[in-house]
């Protein structure tokens, strides 16, 4: 695989081979391709534009490089990218590479996710550890949009941990560990339900094995043709989840404050 950016990137030697210390990063960024090389196989891209990509939250952009060159060297779509974050050296540092290599229709914006504004239609939203609700951000961009899929790989859920109290679970609370890993499933469990009553097909699967990072969960979302009654289904356990345990997630607070569900 001679991908010539990810030698810039400190993931290959000069010569291709694999830098040991960045195995694990391969690792996830080659598995995240698989995972959406499944999710797209037998889709037709648009013809009468670019198949367009945003990578929310990119950092220096191991998944975004990779990915472009998925989509232009192996499917031989025309393909729009755009990465974002919040780091300028980093931003810039990217942009200079994919201008080094001709990447023309690959680029990277500074700023947060709340800002990206521009109106072209997006097909695809990617987030690789995007921390805590950064993660609901991008999926909120997701569902206001329409996109049609999502790969989400999300890192370090505070929030809900933070936010946890409940009078009929409080055994939790008694191991801050056991609290922690419970409430990294229910953020998760929250997202996906939320995801689902938004009308998008859902999955939670292993990302990649424990070893190679504890952030190993991936949300593959995919919209729906048909929007079905019984999508609000998922809401109802939300609002549950969100009443047993005392939540308030940042997605749902996005959603309902932009009339996209119902409040409870």
């Amino acid at each position: 695989m001679k991908i010539q950016p990810l030698v810039d990137l400190g993931i290959f030697h000069s010569d291709f081979s694999l830098i040991k210390k960045s195995s694990a990063k391969f690792k996830q960024i080659n598995r995240f391709v698989e995972f959406a090389d499944d999710l797209l196989k037998d889709l037709t891209p648009p013809a009468d534009r670019p198949f367009t990509v945003v990578d929310f939250g990119c950092g220096k952009s191991y998944l975004t490089f990779i990915l472009y060159w998925y989509f232009t060297e192996i499917l031989k779509w025309n393909v729009k990218m755009i990465g974002m974050d919040l780091k300028k050296d980093v931003i810039d540092f990217c942009n200079a590479t994919a201008e080094k290599y001709e990447y023309k229709n690959l680029s990277f914006q500074c700023g947060d996710i709340g800002s990206y504004n521009e109106n072209t239609p997006i097909d695809m939203i990617v987030t690789l550890h995007a921390c805590d609700t950064a993660t609901d951000y991008a999926l909120f961009h997701a569902i206001c949009r329409k996109v049609k899929f999502i790969l989400s790989v999300p890192c370090c859920q505070h929030e809900i941990n933070n936010q946890f109290a409940s009078s009929n679970f409080k055994v939790f609370s008694d191991y801050g560990l056991i609290q922690e890993r419970f409430s990294t499933l229910l953020t998760d469990t929250i997202r996906a339900e939320l995801l689902k009553c938004s009308h998008y097909q859902v999955q939670i699967m292993e990302f990649v094995d424990l070893c190679h990072t504890p952030k190993n969960m991936l949300i593959r979302a995919k919209l729906k043709e048909n929007i079905s009654p019984t999508d609000q289904k998922h809401l109802a356990n939300v609002n549950k989840l969100m009443q047993e345990f005392s939540l308030v997630p940042t997605l749902y607070s996005l959603l309902e404050k932009n009339n996209l569900i119902e409040s409870n």
